[in-house]
């Protein structure tokens, strides 16, 4: 059976993807959260509410061991499935002038996101390239594309997150494995719910958010046969604020 895995599932873009993967490719989806299991039990209720089916995966994207130990003990206990869609969703902010930003919240934005990306790509590729196919899409964002004044940390991570997508896309080309990313603009989500969207929206050029389901069916054409002959590429969903 061909699963999803989607790193931060539990909430905002990472719950719209996984429901979204289900609904679209009948995928069985694994739900990665790293503490909050009520808010990933909500994620998984949606996604049987369409008819979809899904289990949850609880581990810390940052922590190698954690993530290794996880992955390779699912494997174990289900041996008739195997993930061919990977989804780095799991990121954080911690916003701040560089001039005054604690050291933790650098590191904590930074590995969340871009060591992240390595500890469970690493992994779940293995079986990828055994069986020469598999889709992979990183969540990056505008804020790596543009670089954003007070997320120098944010920048940075998805900045880096751009650029391994680049080059791993060309490493495992050849295996039928696409390597693509997603830059969301402001999407409605937890992450922007402290933002002023009245003032925000008026630099966008479509004058609003976007949703995040908005951004599930672009990450679900990425996952799709249709998108086999993308890789590398990182596209931008912001409604015209960085194009």
């Amino acid at each position: 059976m061909s699963c999803a895995l989607v790193t931060g599932a539990s909430r905002g873009l990472g719950r719209a993807i996984a429901v979204q993967l289900a609904k679209d490719h009948g995928l069985h989806i694994l739900v990665n959260y790293s503490s909050n299991q009520a808010a990933a039990d909500e994620t998984l209720a949606e996604i049987n509410s369409n008819g979809g089916t899904g289990e949850l995966l609880q581990f810390n994207v940052q922590t190698k061991t954690e993530v290794d130990d996880a992955l390779n003990a699912w494997r174990e206990a289900n041996p008739e499935k195997y993930i061919s869609v990977l989804v780095n969703n799991a990121g954080v902010t911690r916003d701040g002038l560089f001039m005054w930003m604690p050291e933790k919240d650098w590191d904590d934005v930074m590995n969340i996101s871009t060591k992240g990306l390595f500890n469970v790509t690493q992994n779940a590729i293995q079986q990828m390239l055994r069986k020469r196919s598999g889709r992979i899409v990183n969540i990056a964002s505008v804020s790596g594309m543009k670089g954003v004044a007070g997320q120098t940390n944010y920048s940075a991570a998805k900045g880096a997150i751009v650029a391994a997508t680049k080059a791993l896309a060309q490493e495992v080309a050849k295996r039928k494995i696409t390597v693509n990313a997603v830059a969301p603009g402001f999407i409605t989500s937890d992450m922007t719910k402290d933002l002023n969207e009245d003032e925000l929206k008026q630099m966008i050029p479509m004058n609003r958010f976007g949703k995040p389901d908005e951004v599930a069916h672009l990450v679900s054409f990425l996952c799709s046969d249709k998108a086999a002959y993308i890789t590398g590429e990182v596209v931008n969903i912001n409604g015209g604020i960085y194009s």
